[in-house]
């Protein structure tokens, strides 16, 4: 290879300065999405909407150790994205359990919608390719739980 056809690496000021310009833009656009969903869910544990809510949930949940409001943070996770679920979880005071519990579950089946369209824009048959991920999702959530529920008291 020619050394007209090299790459030029730039030097370390300034990819340090592209990098961080490059985390601060990735931050805030984080930020404007996830402080409000935060604040949102906050101000509803003040009501019993949240509680209600998440009675209606609860027995599901149960299933996985969780309470009911954690739910939401599910549908967040499965129609959004992880962010959006981060942000719901915060003010629900989990335990360290739970909020991995919630992690493995919602690592497995996250942002099902969009992945689902680029899996089916492949070819892949990506109806059966989600269905997939969330039946994985619910076998390791009940796995875990109830190897906490055996060895974690």
């Amino acid at each position: 290879m020619s050394e007209d056809h090299v790459a030029q690496v730039p030097d370390i000021p300034t990819r340090l300065r592209i990098g961080v310009r490059s985390g601060l833009q990735t931050s805030f656009k984080l930020l404007k999405f996830v402080l409000p969903l935060y604040v949102v869910v906050d101000l509803l544990k003040a009501t019993p909407l949240v509680e209600r809510a998440g009675g209606l949930f609860a027995p599901l949940m149960h299933l996985f150790g969780l309470p009911g409001e954690t739910a939401f943070a599910f549908i967040a996770a499965f129609t959004l994205n992880l962010y959006a679920a981060i942000a719901i979880l915060v003010p629900l005071e989990l335990s360290s359990w739970q909020v991995t519990q919630c992690g493995l579950m919602m690592g497995i089946a996250h942002n099902l919608i969009l992945e689902g369209g680029v899996l089916g824009s492949t070819g892949a048959r990506a109806g059966l390719l989600t269905l997939c991920r969330v039946l994985i999702a619910i076998a390791c959530g009940l796995l875990l739980s109830g190897a906490q529920r055996l060895w974690g008291g």
